[in-house]
C-alpha cells in the first residue's frame, strides 16, 4: 500500500509539472517559417469575408425561388454550413492537404485536426496552420453551398445532406488536394487556379449539373413562378460581390502585391461582366433587367477567381467581358435543353469556371506569375506559354468528368435507399412547410 501511495504521489507530481511547465514549452514555438501579423489580420478579415459568402448565396438564390421555398434554401445552407465544417475538421481538410499518397489524396495525418496548430507556420509562410485550415474550410463550404441552387424546390433534405457530407470527402477534397495540396495536377501539369476556378466553380457546376439529370425537374407550374423577391436577390449579389474581395484577396495567403492585385482586377472582370451582361440583353430582349446585371457581375467573379493572381487589369477586362458573353448564352441553352437547374448554377458557375480556367492559360502575364511565387516560366499562350494551356484545358476535362462522375453515381447510389426528392404534392405546398415547418413570410 506504501508503494502504491508512493506511485501515486510521483505520477501526481509529474502532472502537475508537466500542467505547469507545458505552456512555458509551447509559449515560443519553432515552425518551418516566421509568422507575420500584418498576414495573420489580413488573413483573419478574409475568413470572415469568404465564410459571410455563404449567406450571401442563400439570399441571392432564396430570392429566386417561390416565396414558399425561401426557408429551405436557408435551413439547407446553414445545415451544409455546419455538416460541412464538421467533416473538414475531423477529415476533409487531412484528405485535401496532408502528406501527398500517390498523387490522388492526402494522408490521414491531420484526422480531427491532428497536427495543425495555431500558434506555428508550417505550411504557408507566416500564418498558422490553423488559420489556413480554416480559410480553406470556408471553401468546402460555399462549394457545397452553391451546389443547392440547382436542385432547389424539390430535393429532400435527408437525401440532400447525406449527398453533401460523402461529396465532401469524395469528391471535393481529392480535387482540392490535386489543385492546392501536392497532388497530381501539380505533380504532372503545368497548371493554376488561384483560388478556385476548378476546385470550387468546375467542381460546384458540373456536380449540380449530374443531381438535376438525376433528381429530375421540378413540376412546369412551378418552374413557371417568377422570383418572388428580387431586392432579396440584389443584396445576396451585393455581398458576394464584397465576399469575392476576401475570396480571391485572401487566396494570396499575404497581406502583399499580390493580394492588392487580385481584387482590383476582381472588381474589374465583375464591373465588366455587369455591364457586358447588360448591353447583351439590351441587344436581345430590347432591355436590362437588374436580375441579369447581378448575375452577370457573380459570373464576372466566377470567371476572374482561377487568374486573379495571374493577370492584369486589361485582362481582367477580356475575362469579365467573356463571362458575361459565355455564361449568358449558356442560360439561354440550357432553357433549350430542357434541364432544369432551377438557378443556373451550371450555367454561371461551371461555365464561368470553364471559361476562367482556360483564359488562365491564354492570359496569364508571365511578371505576375512570377510576383505570385510560381517556380519556372510559366506563361499564358499569348506569352508563348503552350504547356500552361494544355494544362489548364486537362485540368478542366478532367475535373469535369470526375466531379460529374462521382456525384452521379452517388446521388444514384443514394436514391436507392432513401427518397431523393419531393411528391408533386409536397412541391406544390413548398418544402417551407414540408420540410421545415415554417414560411418565410408573416403578412
Amino acid at each position: 500500500m506504501r508503494q502504491l501511495m508512493k506511485m501515486m504521489l510521483v505520477s501526481l507530481m509529474v502532472i502537475l509539472a508537466s500542467v505547469t511547465l507545458f505552456p512555458l514549452l509551447s509559449a515560443d514555438p519553432i515552425g518551418e517559417y516566421a509568422l507575420d501579423g500584418a498576414n495573420i489580420a489580413w488573413i483573419m478579415v478574409c475568413i470572415g469575408l469568404v465564410l459571410i459568402m455563404t449567406p450571401a448565396v442563400a439570399m441571392f438564390y432564396g430570392g429566386m425561388l417561390r416565396k414558399e421555398s425561401v426557408m429551405s434554401m436557408l435551413g439547407q445552407t446553414i445545415l451544409v454550413m455546419s455538416l460541412v465544417t464538421l467533416v473538414w475538421v475531423t477529415v476533409g481538410y487531412s484528405l485535401a492537404f496532408g502528406s501527398d499518397v500517390y498523387g490522388v489524396v492526402g494522408d490521414l495525418s491531420y484526422v480531427l485536426l491532428e497536427s495543425t496548430p495555431y500558434n506555428q507556420s508550417n505550411i504557408v509562410a507566416g500564418i498558422p496552420d490553423m488559420q489556413f485550415m480554416i480559410f480553406q474550410c470556408t471553401f468546402a463550404i460555399i462549394t457545397a453551398a452553391l451546389v443547392l441552387g440547382a436542385v432547389a424546390e424539390r430535393t429532400r433534405l435527408k437525401a440532400l445532406l447525406l449527398f453533401m457530407v460523402i461529396w465532401s470527402i469524395v469528391v471535393y477534397a481529392p480535387l482540392a488536394h490535386w489543385v492546392w495540396g501536392g497532388g497530381w495536377f501539380h505533380q504532372y501539369l503545368t497548371s493554376l487556379d488561384f483560388a478556385g476556378g476548378t476546385v470550387v466553380h468546375i467542381c460546384s457546376g458540373a456536380t449540380a449539373l449530374a443531381l438535376v439529370l438525376v433528381i429530375g425537374a421540378r413540376s412546369e407550374s412551378t418552374q413557371k413562378d417568377r422570383p418572388h423577391n428580387l431586392p432579396l436577390v440584389f443584396i445576396g449579389g451585393a455581398l458576394l460581390w464584397f465576399g469575392w474581395f476576401g475570396f480571391n484577396g485572401g487566396s494570396a495567403l499575404a497581406a502583399d502585391g499580390v493580394a492588392v492585385n487580385a481584387i482590383v482586377v476582381t472588381h474589374i472582370s465583375a464591373a465588366t461582366a455587369a455591364a457586358v451582361w447588360a448591353f447583351i440583353s439590351w441587344l436581345h430582349v430590347g432591355r436590362p433587367g437588374a436580375l441579369g446585371m447581378i448575375t452577370g457581375a457573380v459570373a464576372g467573379l466566377v470567371g476572374i477567381t482561377p487568374a486573379a493572381g495571374y493577370v492584369g487589369p486589361k485582362e481582367a477586362l477580356i475575362i469579365g467581358a467573356g463571362a458575361a458573353l459565355f455564361c449568358y448564352f449558356a442560360v439561354l441553352m440550357k432553357h433549350r435543353m430542357q434541364a432544369d437547374d432551377a438557378l443556373d448554377v451550371f450555367a454561371v458557375h461551371g461555365v464561368g469556371g470553364i471559361w476562367g480556367a482556360l483564359a488562365t492559360g491564354i492570359l496569364a502575364v508571365p511578371t505576375i506569375v512570377a510576383d505570385a511565387g510560381i517556380d519556372g516560366d510559366v506563361k499564358g499562350l499569348i506569352y508563348g506559354g503552350v504547356d500552361l494551356f494544355v494544362g489548364q484545358l486537362v485540368t478542366v476535362v478532367v475535373t469535369l468528368v470526375f466531379a460529374f462522375g462521382v456525384s452521379y453515381a452517388l446521388m444514384k447510389a443514394i436514391s436507392k435507399f432513401t427518397p431523393v426528392r419531393l411528391s408533386k404534392k409536397e412541391e406544390m405546398i413548398g418544402q417551407d412547410l414540408i420540410e421545415h415547418g415554417e414560411g418565410a413570410y408573416n403578412l
